[in-house]
């Protein structure tokens, strides 16, 4: 572990920033009122890769209430929130994190989290589920399932069984409406724009915004900077997704159109090198590029390096890159995620949502151990719906019931019964 518990003032700190998160966090804490009294983990081992922030401290006090054996790493090296981290740490949870850790650190805090030999695996972008498979095959046979929590993750995890190579039955919290709908929209959306003002000060108002990509999270990052008075492109591969964009009032082109205009270049697609070389030899002076996807690919950061003439860290999460034409263009957070990197990630009331669908899911698979096979599954709507109804309960809303009437007009097939 990389936290010296020694050190008092930073784990207060992060104690501190715990609990303000908590207050954002009704649902959970209602999960973890159940779970202290029925303890579903009992004698289980979980081992968590996921962004450690202060929500994931409140998910981490939910698992241990129902008696979970709990070991957490990183699931990014900038990710990482060190107060939180030394918190946990003194609070008796083994971390493997340490915010700025290189590649090679952060694999062996990966291989750190393994030995802790999980019964379940709780996973932001399927680092930890693709290394046992790869790497720690022996323990497989003590995994009795698993969650993701990111879309890229999910997209890793789908492949895996699509070429029969996944072992164990994983739980894909991303595609719950309680998360993708509030997390990726809601979440990335603001997260995504503080990270970028904090990393920048820009203002946002009057700048081109390309938005490359229109998914959950592209939409709501989309139309905080519309908020904020951007200027909006969007570049899209998918054609009902760039209609939607249109029809959302935003303007539509590809980006080797974008590159000539824009400002603010902003990646959210989980797939690799959307912004090229090409585009970036296009960019005019000034152009800030950021990253909001899982990983630092979808921004060619080695094309950008062969360009450039020379580089300096001109500020924390800003590096300037002087290209041989002069003109500069700025890379924020090492292409990293930059709501994580240069922010403090999402806002722990949606992430109330999606870490109370984590927890429910882990207690799902101890439930149902031995009846799922090997694949990629859904949150099961019933746990969907609980989430939801949860959420609504601590918002102090109340909704309309079916009635027995309209439940058997919606169950019946024959015209007009």
């Amino acid at each position: 572990m990389n936290y010296d518990v020694r050190d008092m003032k930073l784990a207060r700190e992060g104690k501190l920033r715990i609990e303000w998160a908590s207050r954002e966090m009704p649902v959970l804490k209602l999960v973890q009122t159940r779970f202290t009294e029925e303890k579903p983990f009992k004698g289980i081992r979980i081992s968590g890769c996921l962004h450690v922030t202060t929500e994931t401290a409140n998910l981490a006090f939910t698992l241990q209430a129902g008696g979970a054996d709990l070991v957490l790493c990183a699931s990014n090296p900038l990710s990482t929130q060190d107060d939180v981290a030394a918190a946990l740490v003194k609070l008796g949870f083994p971390v493997f994190a340490i915010k700025g850790e290189d590649n090679k650190t952060y694999y062996r805090h990966i291989l750190s989290a393994l030995e802790h030999k999980p019964n379940l695996t709780v996973d932001d972008g399927a680092d930890l589920v693709s290394t046992i498979h790869q790497e720690k095959t022996a323990l497989l046979s003590n995994v009795i399932g698993g969650t993701e929590e990111t879309t890229t993750g999910v997209i890793r995890l789908k492949n895996m069984a699509k070429a029969k190579k996944l072992k164990y039955p994983l739980i894909a919290v991303n595609d719950a409406k309680t998360k993708h709908f509030f997390d990726n929209h809601y979440g990335t959306g603001q997260s995504t724009i503080d990270g970028i003002t904090r990393a920048t000060n820009i203002l946002w108002a009057g700048k081109n915004v390309v938005m490359c990509g229109y998914g959950y999270c592209g939409r709501g990052v989309a139309r905080r900077a519309q908020g904020m008075g951007a200027k909006l492109i969007v570049t899209e591969v998918d054609p009902i997704a760039a209609l939607e964009a249109a029809m959302d009032g935003f303007q539509v082109m590809p980006l080797l159109n974008a590159a000539r205009i824009g400002d603010v270049f902003i990646t959210v697609s989980g797939n690799t090198h959307v912004i090229d070389k090409a585009h970036i030899s296009r960019m005019k002076d000034g152009a800030i590029l950021a990253n909001s996807g899982h990983f630092n690919v979808e921004i060619n950061i080695p094309a950008l390096e062969n360009l450039a003439k020379s580089k300096r860290r001109i500020r924390p999460f800003v590096d300037e890159y002087v290209l041989a034409d002069r003109r500069h263009i700025y890379l924020l957070g090492e292409g990293r995620l930059i709501n994580l990197a240069a922010a403090e990630g999402h806002p722990a009331s949606v992430m109330d949502m999606s870490f109370a669908n984590q927890a429910l899911s882990l207690e799902y698979l101890v439930k149902t151990r031995g009846e799922l096979k090997p694949d990629v599954y859904p949150v099961p709507y019933e746990i969907d719906a609980e989430v939801g109804r949860l959420k609504l309960k601590s918002m102090d809303i109340a909704i309309d019931k079916l009635t027995q009437e309209q439940q058997k007009y919606l169950n019946s097939w024959e015209e007009g019964t």
